[in-house]
């Protein structure tokens, strides 16, 4: 018994420290605009409408679970952003037709946007995952040479709205969403991630 908890406490903290870009637990979050809430006609915004996204997207996303824990331990972001991401962009592919979203511009499950980037791999593949992964932590990384001085969870956050709307669109930690899709998206992002991490992501 004592053998289980200390293997099952090593998971946990193995899974804690995996992120090298912050404690998506720690974010502030406001979560869905009302814009948003209203894809699954919900009659709660914020926090709770991010969580009832995402708790209709789970049953979808079990079949890429293996993909994102995968590319989340091979790049250091936590699986549970991956996901909310996911959920976010495609619901989980629900929301795409042969893979493409966003009047055809958008691919997979990440939404790699084919203006800005050259898709890799099928829509729901590792390879498409590991590069739209690839494409967050870059935003990150801008966003943390951007705003030096933030606070490692404020430069996590600006990076998941830049991810949407870009680096030049973050310009206060404030504001950050507004400018993205629905006004929300870092904030939404975050708030479905924080239930992902709480439903074994």
């Amino acid at each position: 018994m004592k053998l289980l908890i200390i293997a099952a406490l090593a998971i946990f903290y193995a899974s804690a420290l995996s992120c090298i870009f912050g404690d998506v637990m720690k974010i502030d979050t406001t979560g869905a605009s009302e814009q948003t809430a209203r894809q699954d006609k919900l009659t709660v915004k914020g926090v709770q409408a991010s969580y009832k996204l995402a708790e209709h997207d789970l049953k979808r996303m079990a079949q890429y679970k293996n993909i994102i824990m995968k590319v989340g331990r091979a790049k250091q972001m936590d699986a549970a952003v991956i996901a909310a991401i996911i959920s976010r962009e495609s619901r989980a592919g629900a929301a795409l037709v042969d893979g493409w979203g966003d009047h055809g511009n958008g691919f997979g499950l990440m939404q790699v946007d084919k203006r800005y980037h050259t898709p890799r791999g099928a829509w729901n593949s590792e390879e498409h995952v590991t590069q739209g992964t690839e494409i967050l932590i870059d935003s990150i990384r801008a966003i943390q040479r951007k705003f030096p001085n933030w606070p490692k969870e404020h430069q996590f956050k600006g990076g998941i709205s830049a991810y949407n709307a870009g680096v030049r669109n973050v310009r206060t930690y404030e504001a950050m969403d507004v400018g993205t899709t629905g006004n929300d998206y870092a904030n939404d992002v975050v708030a479905r991630a924080q239930w992902f991490k709480r439903n074994g992501y």
